[in-house]
């Protein structure tokens, strides 16, 4: 059996499944832009309130990258990281039109590339990313600052999402081709 039969019983033609993951990709960052603005609309900088006794909605703005990586730098920052964004989007594009028929990799790259996208609208528009999704748990109060994971959104949860399938469907890949 070929992989494409492995990975669909019923194919669609490729530019209609293309173009389905893009779409998967559209909804993310639509979801990631109605929340921020959401947030934007609601909330003034800084203000937050406690939904369960271990999460929070709260406003807070990223110049920087993943857990505020160069953050206090002068705004050079903003600039390079909305270019990686380009060339990940471009890239990951690409990469949905070559392997559109495989579906858990097709849903990683789709969940990365929207992800991708949400945050860099928000580069572009504001100068830094709308966070607002904040966990805490005192067993992280070691790592991290009152046990509060920092916070995060959408275009975030979306990355991980499709960072976690990515490794799953390469760990798959790997185990066939051992037993193969």
């Amino acid at each position: 059996m070929t992989e494409s039969a492995l990975s669909d019983s019923n194919p669609a033609p490729a530019p209609k499944r293309f173009f389905a993951w893009l779409g998967l990709a559209a909804l993310l960052v639509l979801l990631d832009q109605a929340s921020k603005q959401w947030i934007i609309q609601t909330m003034a900088f800084g203000d937050g309130f406690e939904v369960t006794g271990f999460f929070n909605i709260v406003r807070v703005h990223n110049h920087g990258a993943a857990f505020s990586f160069l953050a206090g730098e002068d705004g050079w920052q903003r600039w390079f990281f909305g270019g990686i964004a380009v060339v990940a989007a471009v890239w990951l594009t690409w990469m949905l039109k070559q392997h559109h028929a495989e579906r858990l990799l097709a849903t990683s790259l789709a969940c990365v590339l929207g992800g991708a996208l949400g945050n860099l609208i928000d580069r572009i528009q504001h100068g830094y990313v709308v966070d607002f999704l904040d966990f805490h748990w005192s067993v992280l109060a070691p790592v991290f600052y009152n046990g509060h994971f920092p916070a995060f959104n959408v275009a975030d949860s979306a990355i991980t999402i499709g960072a976690c399938l990515l490794i799953y469907d390469e760990i798959r890949r790997w185990r066939k081709t051992r037993q193969a």
